[in-house]
């Protein structure tokens, strides 16, 4: 393979995912050595899944998967296994290694390095660091291994700004092969060169050469052409039809005539093109909350993480009705353990007015039960424990019915974001608490989200490192906790 500079090649591929759930059907692409390459696929396609038969985690239900013999493959992957959030820095990356490394902290200084991570204690458990770091862990994991092909799934998730240059001029200068996942357009199209598009419909895949916004302009270009030429085939095929039925009822030698113009017709039908269809946009919606009167929520203080320590910080902000409040600072200061408090009810953090309702939304949708059905999700939260009400918030979400008595572990970490704001939508909180409410989302949903939170009635207090997402939305308050340092 070494020869003609390819170093991963699908040959006729086919795989699917549990019983009868189709991820590719007779797929043959190849990456040639050093490339930089975008995976881009609809919610569900089975991106992921392709990164698994990458790595070996999964195998073909036929065809042939082929990677130069001298090639190590390492994946940089979404979020840290629930299972691995207990391990010790040491511990982690270890596992990472077949053999024991004596000079591990060496190798783990040098990565955190390449990551922009100031070296930990080794024992360090991996649930202290923040979500970003979290995030810069999950990259230095996959770059310790040495990789020839470099595989991340949604790197950028819980990044801040600073951490997303870094990764960015990371992968440019990087000369070693990269497939990414990731639905950050601005961050793709600063290195990528080509694209792998994975129709979740006719579970294929196309090839594509250029920056991000060249493929995707490409694409839209190939869907109005087969749109256009579908409609002019389906006119023929009218008329054809339209003949037959005239010669048909005439009888005698042109029933032949009219068989034949049938005949035709089946054949052009044929010859239509099966297009696209891509991820359905989420439809507009609204998170209800209920007519509470006066203060909902009382922000006392806020735990920081500074370079001397933990510190607290006197705030003492309060949120009433139509209230929203962004709070900004860079990762590991401290900002998902402050929304975590203020969840759990922590009073020395905040004091929330008693009956209020608290939605929150967590980064790592630790809130869902894994081993809880979507249905029970849902049901769990809703005043009428109605199933039908149930199936079509889901569907609203678009959540499809067939995976609703499935575990929400099984679901992608783009519709689990799309089911925990289903959840929200039928908890009607008074008060909102969202924690990277982007990560992995569409990001042809990302407006619609936008949009709900912007005329959010009831107090939010919110957290993003996307900057266009903010600036769709209202804020009135800004809680920044670099400032109180």
């Amino acid at each position: 393979m070494a020869k003609d500079n390819v170093v991963l090649r699908f040959d006729r591929v086919s795989f699917e995912y549990g019983h009868k759930k189709p991820i590719l059907d007779e797929v043959s692409f190849s990456i040639r050595r050093g490339a930089k390459i975008t995976l881009m696929g609809q919610n569900g396609a089975g991106k992921s899944s392709l990164f698994r038969l990458i790595t070996g985690e999964e195998k073909p239900t036929s065809g042939r998967i082929s990677i130069d013999r001298d090639g190590m493959v390492a994946v940089g992957r979404q979020t840290i296994p629930r299972d691995q959030l207990n391990l010790t820095i040491e511990e982690y990356f270890q596992q990472f290694f077949h053999e024991k490394q004596w000079d591990l902290r060496k190798h783990i200084e040098n990565v955190l390095e390449i990551v922009h991570l100031p070296m930990p204690p080794l024992d360090r458990v991996i649930r202290e660091f923040s979500g970003g770091q979290q995030a810069r862990l999950l990259l230095a994991s996959a770059l310790i291994q040495n990789p020839d092909i470099l595989l991340l799934d949604e790197p950028t998730n819980n990044l801040d700004a600073e951490g997303i240059a870094h990764l960015t001029q990371f992968l440019i200068d990087y000369d070693k092969t990269v497939v990414v996942i990731s639905h950050d357009a601005d961050f793709l199209n600063s290195f990528t060169e080509g694209v792998l598009y994975l129709d979740v419909h006719t579970h294929t895949i196309e090839q594509y050469t250029g920056d991000y916004y060249d493929v995707v302009e490409e694409i839209k270009r190939r869907i109005e052409k087969e749109q256009s030429e579908n409609v002019r085939l389906e006119r023929t095929i009218r008329e054809k039809k339209d003949q037959a039925n005239v010669f048909a009822n005439k009888g005698g030698k042109l029933r032949a005539v009219a068989k034949r113009m049938r005949t035709l017709a089946e054949e052009l039908e044929e010859n239509k093109v099966d297009i696209r269809q891509e991820d359905k946009t989420l439809p507009a919606f609204e998170i209800p909350t209920n007519n509470v009167v006066g203060p909902i929520v009382d922000i006392k203080t806020v735990s920081l993480i500074t370079p001397l320590g933990p510190a607290v910080k006197q705030v003492n902000l309060v949120l009433k009705k139509n209230t929203h409040l962004l709070v900004t600072g860079p990762n590991g200061i401290g900002k998902s353990t402050f929304l975590e408090a203020l969840a759990g009810g922590d009073r020395e953090r905040a004091i929330i007015t008693p009956g209020v309702k608290v939605g929150y939304y967590r980064q790592d949708f630790s809130t869902l039960d894994f081993d809880e059905t979507v249905a029970n999700t849902l049901l769990s939260v809703m005043s009428e424990k109605n199933i039908q009400q149930a199936y079509a918030i889901a569907a609203k979400f678009l959540v499809p019915s067939e995976l609703l008595q499935n575990k929400v572990e099984s679901l992608s970490e783009g519709q689990k974001g799309l089911l925990m704001f289903a959840r929200l939508y039928a908890e009607k909180p008074d008060l909102l608490i969202l924690d990277e409410p982007t990560n992995h989302i569409n990001f042809r949903h990302i407006p619609v989200i936008a949009e709900a939170l912007d005329r959010y009635q009831g107090a939010m207090i919110f957290v993003s490192h996307v900057p266009d997402f903010v600036a769709q939305i209202r804020i009135d308050e800004v809680l920044d906790l670099e400032s109180l340092m």
